[in-house]
């Protein structure tokens, strides 16, 4: 019988676990947040005793009471039963600052913001080393983080080998922090100067049409399909779980997105799970 699947989410306080766990519920995860570390391991064998059961999400903060003492044990014993992943989130200091002052919210360790802040960061670093995917949600609205984690975690995990993200984005609204392979499309013939066009979003053909009609564009394609077709074995081979793909032009309204779904249409031949977020269509 195939085994269940553990997601627990954790990291900085600030940085959007409650979204992330929200996110997993939305693509039926049966989720938690804030449950005693000494109940995690029966919790778990309890639930997933339900054979239509098989996506469980925990979420766990530094509140919990021997959480940093208790973890390591219970993190040890999860992975030994099940198919267990960390994610683990964070975000620049000044942005949880910001966040922090926006919702008024109390930070969990008590004292001066910025300093919880940094002595979270401290007492966490080694969870954060054992994390299997840490995320950067500095550059995220909760709308995008929401659908970053969907993107992850969307398809079964463990039927492929490894799962990639293609990310579409705008140079002007921020780098995603969390990519792998950045590709700046940006020499591209770009639409918004077409006024038939710049309506329209890299979704649609005339769009992609337009994008990849010069030959540069079609030799792009070619090499990058080249080094992706070269790379993925190699990343699968060492054993990644994830590999994040970025296509970036300036607003990641039209040759982003093109590119991504062309892209898309392509790595369907390789045994991969495949998921896109065109980050910034408006």
């Amino acid at each position: 019988m195939e085994k269940p699947i553990i997601v627990i989410i954790t990291g900085l306080s600030g940085s959007g676990k409650t979204v992330a766990l929200r996110a997993l519920e939305d693509i039926d995860f049966f989720c938690v947040d804030n449950l005693p570390i000494a109940f995690i391991d029966s919790f778990v064998s309890t639930i997933s005793q339900n054979r239509e059961t098989k996506k469980i999400g925990i979420g766990i903060d530094i509140r919990e009471k021997g959480f940093l003492s208790e973890i390591p044990t219970v993190l040890k014993t999860l992975r030994n039963k099940y198919r267990t992943e960390i994610l683990f989130l964070e975000a620049e200091k000044d942005v949880l600052l910001r966040r922090f002052k926006e919702t008024r919210r109390p930070h969990p360790l008590e004292g001066n913001i910025g300093e919880a802040i940094q002595i979270e960061k401290e007492r966490l670093a080694l969870l954060r080393e054992a994390a299997d995917r840490i995320i950067d949600t500095s550059s995220f609205t909760p709308h995008q983080l929401r659908q970053f984690v969907i993107s992850l975690y969307r398809v079964q995990k463990g039927k492929k080998a490894i799962t990639v993200v293609l990310i579409s984005f705008g140079f002007k609204f921020g780098t995603p922090q969390n990519i792998d392979l950045l590709f700046d499309v940006r020499f591209l013939p770009n639409p918004n100067f077409v006024p038939e066009l710049k309506p329209l979003k890299g979704t649609d053909k005339r769009v992609s049409e337009y994008v990849l009609k010069k030959q540069e564009a079609r030799v792009f394609m070619s090499k990058i399909k080249e080094l992706i077709d070269f790379l993925i074995p190699l990343y699968i081979k060492e054993g990644r779980s994830y590999l994040t793909i970025g296509i970036g032009c300036t607003g990641g309204n039209h040759r982003s997105p093109a590119i991504v779904e062309k892209l898309q249409c392509y790595l369907k031949k390789h045994p991969i799970d495949l998921s896109i977020v065109h980050r910034d269509i408006s």
